[in-house]
């Protein structure tokens, strides 16, 4: 099954969604007294909605314990570095372009308690150019995600097929 939950309800995921006739939990954190308990309701309506897989895309907050134990191995995130290069944080575009590197990228990996530090699914590597801007490099990096998130999806639901067959 399909659904999104989403902290940020205006964001492009939750319109599609919409559009589509996919189910939306809308879940800021101003609607909740801690993140455990926004957390709670959010693995509540994924599991309401039958939801296997749990992929976080421009989703800028850490899972809690419990959401993590609830769909341990299920959880794949999209970082906008190579990891582990400039991980840890919302900032990776602007630490890539301070640091004085050529190469920054994509991530997609397995989310674990060690944040930005799960096994790695698929990166793709992105230059950076002469007299890119934050902006500039930003679109290419979202480019490459875009690239890498369907792949990361099919080598989940191939680790699902194979872990279901096996026994």
């Amino acid at each position: 099954m399909v659904a999104v939950a989403t902290n940020r309800p205006s964001c492009g995921g939750a319109a599609f969604a919409r559009e589509k006739g996919i189910p939306v939990g809308e879940l800021s954190q101003k609607g909740f007294a801690s993140a455990e308990e926004r957390d709670a309701a959010m693995r509540d309506f994924l599991r309401e909605h039958g939801v296997e897989l749990v992929v976080d895309a421009g989703y800028d907050r850490v899972h809690s314990s419990a959401f993590l134990e609830a769909f341990a191995d299920r959880i794949i995130n999209v970082h906008p570095s190579l990891l582990p290069e400039f991980g840890g944080g919302m900032d990776a575009v602007e630490q890539a372009l301070g640091s004085g590197v050529k190469v920054t990228g994509a991530t997609v990996h397995i989310v674990t308690a060690s944040l930005d530090a799960g096994p790695i699914l698929v990166q793709e590597s992105v230059p950076i150019l002469e007299g890119d801007t934050a902006e500039t490099l930003r679109q290419r990096v979202h480019e490459a995600e875009h690239r890498i998130l369907p792949k990361a999806i099919h080598l989940m639901e191939e680790r699902f097929a194979k872990s279901s067959t096996v026994g």
